[in-house]
């Protein structure tokens, strides 16, 4: 438009009104009909659905965590893989999905801890995942088998905010005293659908069609949000799906089966000792992911049913990489390196989505890397809330990036002082802009990677990059000083 010309389609269009106002019989009765339209469309308030509109104060927060699910598994992250996820999918399609997305450890209970604290686990004490005792040729460091009270969870924030909050699923950071009811899950909430798995990830009686309860914590999940569609709730679902015991719904493994029929042939490669799986044909793996997605799909539809999805924040990802490199080989990472307790990025590297209506452009895409300590903050920045940098002290409010501003995280820590069951030895890690450095505790061994340009992590660059080896392992030390990392220890 130039100056005050307007369209003709715009004076077409106005025509009605102008009549109406000057008492045209034509067409005015058709412009009542329109106005009329149009106030009851604003009195029925905002439709479900996923609104442009800005994020109100107090918005909802679903936290969905899967457990051992690769970055590699999702269709979002690898649109050719052997697994089917269209609701986690449909979930990326709507907010922001990160690329670069870490776990703060390559086993569960660590990672746990750090999303639920803003903590690295170093700095937690919480370095291997609760009950792991595997020893080597180092004694591996003393760790804590709890949650320590002390810490304000997200979830006592939150609480401590007005907020109704729920947990249903695996817990795995102490039993008893320790549970999630201690933690800023209840107690208000204990024997009305709240219930966890201490210390492991098995229930205590599996049913045939859902041997991992994936479809009973969707059960107690829609009936929360529907009983609290009134009021700020925070719900954290922790599913048991993908973790082992490889287990799903038997109508879906027989469909799988048939898929599996036209997939390439089981095919291996070697990580140290331990074979490792390249390719991605598990049917009953398969069966159970698509049972969590389906159960996932039934959470985020519980959400548009009641109105609220234009003030609720989903958030997605997983507490470590797939599993391929023990314990039944399940998955592949390929082209990422390594799996579950591995540094490497197939271990640590998760599929990592936020969806805040409103913040968040759909369909939209982060390559900046960011770590589970930095949900905390930005949970609460997105809620409105005052940061508490001395509770997430190891966490940064991610608010520029998920409104695509530039913004450097800064670098990012690994600290793992113990041998995993999948067979990787203690180590440490860091990563800074595009480049990876991996210490070995056993010999001091120093690998060098350029992520960016390598995410496989196949050309060890440390000969090459003295000076850059040297910047990153000082820092990397520096690091486990200010958090008080404990190290493992030469065993007699």
């Amino acid at each position: 438009m130039r100056g005050s010309v307007r369209p003709r389609r715009f004076r077409r269009q106005c025509r009605p009104i102008r009549e109406f106002l000057r008492g045209s019989p034509r067409s005015g009765f058709r412009c009542l009909l329109l106005v009329a339209l149009v106030l009851a469309v604003a009195a029925a308030g905002p439709r479900a659905g996923w609104a442009d509109s800005p994020l109100p104060d107090r918005p909802n927060v679903v936290f969905i965590l899967a457990d051992d699910l690769g970055y590699m598994d999702v269709g979002a992250y690898n649109p050719r893989t052997f697994y089917e996820t269209p609701q986690i999918d449909r979930l990326a399609a709507r907010g922001m999905r990160f690329t670069a997305g870490y776990a703060a450890c390559s086993v569960c209970s660590p990672t746990r801890a750090s999303i639920l604290t803003g903590k690295y686990p170093a700095r937690l004490g919480i370095t291997e995942w609760i009950g792991g005792k595997r020893r080597g040729k180092l004694r591996p460091a003393p760790y804590q088998h709890h949650l320590a009270l002390e810490e304000l969870t997200i979830a006592e924030r939150l609480r401590d905010a007005g907020y109704a909050t729920f947990f249903a699923g695996k817990w795995h950071l102490g039993e008893g005293a320790y549970s999630p009811n201690a933690q800023g899950f209840g107690p208000d909430l204990a024997g009305k659908g709240q219930f966890y798995y201490p210390p492991g990830d098995r229930p205590a009686h599996s049913q045939e069609d859902d041997p991992k309860t994936t479809d009973r914590i969707a059960d107690e999940a829609v009936k929360f949000i529907e009983a609290h569609r009134n009021r700020p709730f925070f719900a954290y679902l922790p599913f048991l799906a993908v973790h082992t015991p490889i287990q799903a719904r038997r109508d879906l493994v027989a469909k799988y089966e048939r898929k599996r029929a036209s997939a390439p042939p089981d095919a291996w490669g070697r990580e140290r000792a331990n074979k490792v799986r390249q390719v991605q044909n598990h049917a009953t793996y398969a069966a159970m992911l698509e049972q969590m997605d389906t159960a996932i799909g039934r959470v985020l539809a519980a959400i548009d049913r009641t109105g609220i999805a234009g003030r609720t924040i989903v958030v997605f990802t997983s507490d470590n990489g797939g599993l391929s490199t023990s314990e039944g080989h399940p998955t592949s990472n390929l082209p990422l390196r390594g799996g579950k307790g591995w540094p490497y990025e197939g271990g640590i590297r998760e599929p990592w989505i936020v969806a805040a209506p409103g913040v968040t452009r759909a369909g939209s895409v982060c390559d900046t890397p960011v770590v589970s300590t930095d949900f905390y903050p930005t949970i609460l920045d997105l809620a409105g809330l005052p940061l508490d940098p001395v509770q997430h002290r190891d966490g940064v409010s991610l608010l520029p990036l998920l409104k695509e501003r530039p913004f450097a995280r800064g670098p990012l820590f690994w600290h793992y002082p113990h041998y995993s069951n999948q067979g990787g030895p203690p180590c440490g890690a860091i990563r800074d802009g595009d480049w990876k450095l991996i210490e070995w505790f056993e010999d001091g061994q120093l690998e060098l990677y350029n992520v960016q340009a390598d995410p496989g992590e196949k050309e060890d660059l440390a000969a090459r990059e003295p000076a850059r080896v040297k910047a990153l392992h000082d820092r990397l030390v520096a690091w486990r000083a200010d958090v008080g990392a404990l190290m493992p220890t030469p065993d007699p």
